[in-house]
């Protein structure tokens, strides 16, 4: 059996759907082809059931690609202010968090449920468990799968990234874009924890559970945010945001008190200048627990002017090396993908291969932390939709 159609679209996540959604709109017969039993499996599990589906602030500077610049047109031109219409348009409870980030107040599955009520109002065909063995292109493209053939004139890949592989994540979309000879950044985990050296993790992990506010710094990049020490290395919100980052060998630089300054009790004369005297005052400023431990492996060489300083220097410039990351398991999304130079900005159309198209994940493009992947999605997934 061939079903024909004016656009297809493969992959029923983020993207894929708002995409649909929007070709659907105008008039154009539109297939949404996913491999799993169901649509938007990781919308599901994001933010913890929760799902942070923008942030208020998203901005082209929230965004790692290797070129700065490319997001800015789609994101301009779909904001969170047209996704919130949409939430609101649907009754869809939610609330801000913290820094723009807005969560549904009950479930995930409010805003699946509205993407799949829009995409039944737009006419969008849906096939789930459809598995696409060859991708053809003549005139238009030609897809198979074990039950059926698919053709069309405009092809939407919105596969997403490597991350998170139990829930289907594949190389699928990489390989598609190399078959059309499109140039792939390579992709590797992003907003992901990372992994102590052996001898680091003897120190810290035993105290898995325990978190401090600090500044995370590398490669020009800092975020004040939580740490936290896992069995296995750091996380948080701090980690994970600088994880995107991060490249081996380089260290990772933390604050451990910002905005605080440890040795100022020791400008009065008066104060004894102990190793007891700093640990109390080390306790104000982080975890029991951590400070402890942090200064029996960072004591003062003395309690001279000079070491007082060199130690009050460490301790807001912390160098961690990590031995690597969780890798793309614990990964929330993938960073690399599609060159955005194989890419017009505008429709996310292939230069190479006219009616071609690459949004979401699969591309080069990777948020921060705090719902602009999502925004990514929904607007790269809107400027595709307009374009078909």
């Amino acid at each position: 059996m061939t079903h024909s159609f004016d656009a297809l679209i493969l992959g029923g996540g983020a993207a894929g759907l708002l995409c649909a959604i929007e070709a659907g709109k105008r008039g154009r017969r539109v297939a949404v082809l996913e491999r799993a039993d169901r649509l938007g499996k990781k919308i599901l599990i994001s933010g913890g059931g929760r799902c942070n589906f923008t942030n208020l602030h998203s901005r082209s500077e929230n965004f790692i690609s290797s070129n700065p610049h490319f997001a800015k047109s789609a994101i301009a031109r779909y904001t969170p202010s047209d996704f919130i219409v949409l939430v609101e348009k649907h009754r869809i409870p939610y609330h801000e968090k913290t820094i723009g980030q807005l969560f549904c107040d009950r479930s995930a599955r409010d805003i699946l449920a509205m993407l799949e009520a829009e995409c039944h109002a737009a006419g969008v065909t849906v096939f789930l468990n459809t598995k696409i063995q060859e991708v053809q292109h003549t005139a238009g493209f030609l897809l198979r799968s074990p039950n059926a053939d698919f053709r069309a004139p405009a092809l939407v890949v919105a596969t997403g990234g490597l991350s998170i592989p139990k829930i289907g994540a594949t190389s699928f979309g990489y390989d598609l874009a190399r078959q059309f000879g499109l140039s792939i950044r390579e992709p590797r985990p992003a907003l992901v924890p990372l992994l102590l050296t052996p001898d680091d993790c003897s120190h810290y992990c035993d105290l898995a559970g325990v978190s401090a506010e600090v500044i995370a710094s590398c490669c020009g990049q800092h975020f004040r945010e939580k740490m936290l020490i896992t069995h296995r290395g750091l996380s948080g919100p701090a980690i994970l945001q600088i994880s995107s980052y991060w490249k081996n060998p380089h260290p990772i630089l933390i604050d451990l008190a910002p905005g605080q300054k440890l040795t100022a009790t020791f400008a009065d004369a008066k104060t004894p200048r102990t190793l007891s005297t700093v640990r109390t005052e080390l306790r104000k400023l982080l975890p029991h627990r951590f400070a402890d431990r942090w200064l029996d492996l960072h004591p003062p060489a003395s309690f001279t002017n000079q070491a007082l300083a060199d130690l009050e220097k460490q301790l807001h410039a912390w160098p961690i090396y990590p031995a690597g990351t969780e890798g793309f398991d614990k990964a929330e999304v993938t960073a690399g993908g599609v060159n955005t130079d194989e890419l017009h900005a505008k429709s996310m159309e292939t230069r190479k291969v006219p009616g071609l198209y690459f949004i979401g994940e699969v591309v080069d493009v990777t948020g921060h932390l705090g719902g602009h992947n999502f925004q990514w999605a929904w607007a790269s997934g809107a400027a595709a939709g307009r374009a078909l």
